[in-house]
């Protein structure tokens, strides 16, 4: 089983091209058991054989029958009885430091950084590369020793040169007293060079105030730490001496004496000095090392070039407020990517064996001449769906899902649903793709086999329709990916690997067959690049007409000196966290998005462009990986359009910027000005924090809108808002992730998210327009989409899509119907985002959105949604935004007539869909919609 796995293992490097990674890997974790087995070991098997040889020739027996015993049985089987202790200790001792594979490679091939710890005067990959390594190293000895030790003396006891009570005025031979003096000061020796170390880890490890060096580290652990080592290296001379001298009482006394003076040293001596000194001074004890700290932290998540600009937010409205950001208005995202999943999945999912992530993704694309934020999503196959989930149908024919489907960010047809920028199988539409069947995607988690023997007809299921005669259409695949396995021995070796026996059983495995396993994009990266984190979204782009995934990956490390300590899963984690995945639950002090990575859908190519090209982490593993990574210089424009500022790097430093923002040691240690993260107010049942956005958005000062992530903050233990984060997240702009902070005044509080929501929710207004969807139980529903925030019109400007969706329906989605948009105390609601603008701007907000006119459909886009009732106006108020006709008389006959036909219009619209006749389908469900309106009408409603 080992030797399978381990040989499918170099098949699949070598089929992606990174076999230099496995074999690097593999060798030296080879070369670390071996090592850590030899000094473990060979420490105990060479000591023990030592000691065993200096038995006495005549002991004395009868002192005890146990004893006499087991010196019988050591005599009798002596290499057995020392072999197998030091076999197994060696063994779980290589075991562990075969673990170190890849701290040892990146110390082996380090690299610096050119920034230097002030307290030391050392490179900071010191402390991230090499210190990691002496301190194992220094692991490994000491426990070989203190095991050898132990292991020696119970050898010597069993062949008697130790006697358990005084005898002839000694206890121990001389050979015994030579050996294990000598090998208890070694451990002293070693213990004091572990002491000398850990000087160093008192810039890395957990104060009481932060992570880093403290006053009392300073001047009282440092010190007491090169005290300790000297005391330990006097007792091991005392043991030296011992070894001529025969006097066991010295270097046991000073053993004593060392226990003894650790203790006061390294616990009683530092607490005197946090308590008398540092305590009652403490803001000016530490001042200087929360400035170290400071910087550091700032250094070690990039976030030292910040920009923080005062904002004098206003919050009074007028006519024409909008028009110096007329060209961010078209911009403002509608579609709400964790609402509208389902949406897609109603609309262009075409079978149930197929699916669309439940968050979907936003990227940017260039649509008739102009730059777009576009929702996209990957049409994947979902093998739980499958009809008929028998061996084959899971292995050979259900093998890819197929399509890129897109919708405009900033658009909705007049039914709610998104305006398709691509859609259909195959895909058609305004992004051309030569290439968009998926076999590597983030729902393959299945192993696959594809290929035919020459002749077989094709097998693997393509699409639902298009083949001749409109039945389903299969496919042969053709892709450089997956591992040939068509000979008896491939076939035997996959069979173990996967404990499959229908691998070896099966007629469609031929001397074609190719099989595909390991195939999210997530594993494909983590494997060949161990040494990266990778970011928990994944998103799909079409590159030059293939489909393929976008990898942000990170390097990190703990050990960066002074920098807080934070712990990755919880600075990441928001309410998308439970869909898109939640990180490794790692405490982390640097971080840099190192790599983007893109893995090919069709034949699973994995290409790591180098991003961070400065940071020392990358070319340390460059230099232990050569050829592993692609130059930056190779990016190409097309993908470099579709390259965006990280979500857990930005998550991470919105998380430090909440202490962190401040430069002040004073302010930064009196906790005046600290911010948060806000609870997220349209999942509040969650509990979670906010996720971070991306759209387009228009800085104060600025001439364009850019593409953009954007968080906001409130002051601790508070809900009005402290601040407005954004990060440049275009790839192709020379000011990409450049940070910029607005700070709300402190004479004027702007609400926050938390606020506003409640103050949307509130009004009487959208109290009013929502309250069909509220009142009527069992009809329709409504779901709040995300709540976005916008600096324009001199303030901020929040914006929030409302979904309806029929209660009770198993067909039914999400489909646009409201926006609420909210400035100051001011909310207003349309079935427009101009309409909910003009409202609250004095009907006037200065600008156009752009949006297509609610009333009119996209007409190449016939996709009906559902059209819950609209609410009616407060007597006396217009309301242009609602096309729903006032109450009339009841014709019930006209109703049944136009239920009947609705009724037939989906009927029709079922088989349209079990034929793969998509645009039937739509076109069926457009003549449902009309009759069920129809039938509304006639009820008078």
């Amino acid at each position: 089983m080992l030797a399978a796995s381990l040989w499918t293992e170099k098949l699949w490097f070598d089929s992606i091209g990174f076999t230099g990674v496995f074999v690097t890997q593999l060798v030296v974790q080879i070369v670390l058991f071996v090592l850590g087995t030899l000094v473990v070991g060979g420490l105990l098997w060479g000591n023990m054989l030592a000691a065993y040889r200096t038995r006495p020739e005549h002991r004395r027996r009868g002192t005890s029958a146990v004893l006499d015993r087991y010196r019988d049985l050591l005599e009798q089987n002596a290499a057995i009885a020392m072999l197998l202790p030091a076999g197994m200790f060696g063994f779980m001792a290589g075991l562990s430091t075969a673990t170190q594979t890849l701290p040892v490679l990146a110390w082996w091939n380090r690299q610096t950084s050119g920034v230097v710890e002030p307290t030391f005067g050392l490179d900071i990959t010191f402390f991230m590369l090499e210190y990691p390594v002496w301190r194992l190293a220094m692991s490994l000895l000491m426990s070989g020793l203190v095991f050898a030790f132990v292991a020696a003396a119970a050898v010597h006891f069993a062949v008697g040169n130790l006697a358990p009570g005084q005898g002839d005025g000694r206890r121990a031979t001389r050979p015994a007293t030579v050996h294990l003096s000598t090998l208890g000061a070694a451990v002293l020796v070693v213990y004091g060079l572990q002491n000398l170390l850990d000087r160093y880890a008192l810039v890395l490890e957990q104060g009481t105030l932060f992570t880093g060096l403290h006053y009392t580290d300073a001047n009282a652990r440092m010190d007491a730490k090169l005290v300790i080592a000297v005391i330990a290296f006097i007792v091991a001379a005392l043991f030296v001496v011992n070894i001529f001298w025969r006097r066991t009482i010295v270097p046991g006394a000073g053993v004593v004496l060392m226990l003894v003076s650790s203790l006061i040293l390294s616990m009683i001596y530092p607490w005197i000095v946090q308590t008398l000194q540092v305590r009652p001074n403490e803001p000016d004890r530490e001042n200087d090392y929360i400035a170290l700290h400071l910087e550091a932290t700032n250094q070690a998540y990039g976030i030292a070039e910040r920009e923080i600009e005062e904002y004098e937010a206003v919050t009074q409205v007028s006519p024409g407020q909008l028009k110096e950001d007329a060209a961010a208005l078209p911009g403002i995202r509608l579609m709400d990517p964790q609402v509208i999943g389902p949406t897609f999945d109603q609309l262009q999912q075409v079978r149930g064996y197929y699916a669309f992530p439940e968050i979907l993704d936003i990227d940017r694309y260039t649509i008739d001449g102009a730059e777009t934020d576009v929702v996209v999503a990957a049409r994947e196959l979902n093998q739980a769906n499958i009809p008929d989930p028998n061996w084959n149908n899971l292995h050979t024919v259900y093998t890819h899902g197929h399509g890129f489907v897109s919708a405009y960010g900033n658009r909705r047809q007049g039914n709610g649903e998104p305006v398709w920028i691509t859609r259909d199988i195959p895909p058609v539409g305004k992004i051309e793709e030569t290439q968009s069947r998926i076999y590597y995607g983030e729902q393959s988690n299945n192993f696959a086999i594809v290929g035919r023997a020459e002749g077989q007809a094709p097998i693997e299921l393509d699409s639902p329709g298009g083949a001749e005669g409109g039945g389903e259409q299969y496919n042969e695949y053709d892709g450089s990916g997956g591992v040939p396995m068509g000979n008896l021995l491939g076939r035997l070796l996959y069979a173990t690997r996967f404990a499959d026996i229908n691998i070896l059983l099966s007629d469609r495995v031929n001397e074609n067959s190719k099989i595909l396993y390991d195939r999210t994009p997530k594993q494909r990266v983590e494997k060949v690049a161990p040494w990266l984190t990778v970011d928990s979204n994944t998103y799909p782009a079409v590159v030059e007409g293939r489909l393929v995934w976008i990898v942000d990956a990170y390097t990190t490390s703990a050990t960066y000196p002074n920098s807080q300590r934070v712990l990755l899963r919880d600075a990441t984690s928001t309410t998308q966290s439970t869909a898109l995945g939640v990180q490794l639950d790692q405490p982390i002090n640097y971080m840099r998005n190192s790599v983007k990575a893109v893995v090919d859908a069709y034949d699973g190519a994995v290409t790591l462009y180098a991003w961070d090209e400065t940071d020392p982490l990358l070319r340390t593993w460059e230099a232990a990986f050569p050829g592993s990574v692609t130059p930056r210089s190779e990016i190409s424009d097309d993908l470099m359009d579709h390259l965006r500022y990280p979500e857990d790097l930005f998550k991470v430093q919105r998380e430090v910027l909440g202490r962190y923002h401040v430069g002040n040691p004073r302010v930064w240690y009196n906790g005046t000005d600290v911010w948060e993260v806000p609870i997220d107010p349209v999942q509040s049942n969650e509990r979670q924090k906010e996720p971070t956005y991306y759209l387009s958005i228009k800085w104060p000062g600025d001439d364009e809108p850019i593409f953009s992530q954007t968080a906001v903050f409130v002051p601790q233990n508070r809900q009005n808002l402290a601040s407005y984060l954004a990060v440049n997240a275009d790839a192709s702009s020379p000011n990409y992730g450049q940070l910029r902070i607005l700070r709300m005044s402190d004479r004027r509080q702007i609400d926050g998210p938390g606020q506003t929501q409640n103050a949307i929710t509130q009004n009487p207004e959208v109290a009013e327009r929502l309250l069909p969807y509220t009142q009527t139980r069992g009809s329709a529903s409504i779901k709040f989409g995300n709540l976005l925030t916008l600096p324009m019109g001199n303030g901020l400007l929040y914006v929030e899509p409302i979904y309806t969706e029929r209660s009770g329906n198993a067909g039914a989605y999400p489909a646009l119907t409201f926006v609420v948009v909210r400035f100051g105390e001011h909310v207003g609601i349309g079935s427009t985002l101009q309409e909910a603008l003009d409202r609250v701007f004095v009907g006037d907000a200065g600008a156009e959105t752009g949006e297509l006119p609610v009333t009119t459909p996209d007409p190449a886009q016939p996709t009906p949604g559902q059209t819950p009732p609209q609410a009616t106006p407060a007597p006396g108020q217009a309301d242009p935004g609602t096309s729903t006709p006032p109450t009339g008389v009841v014709d019930e006959a006209a109703a049944i007539d136009a239920l009947n036909r609705a009724d037939t219009a989906f009927d029709a619209a079922d088989a349209a869909l079990k034929a793969g006749d998509l645009a039937g389908y739509q076109a069926r469900l457009a003549e449902a919609k009309a009759a069920t309106e129809e039938a509304i009408r006639a009820l008078g409603r």
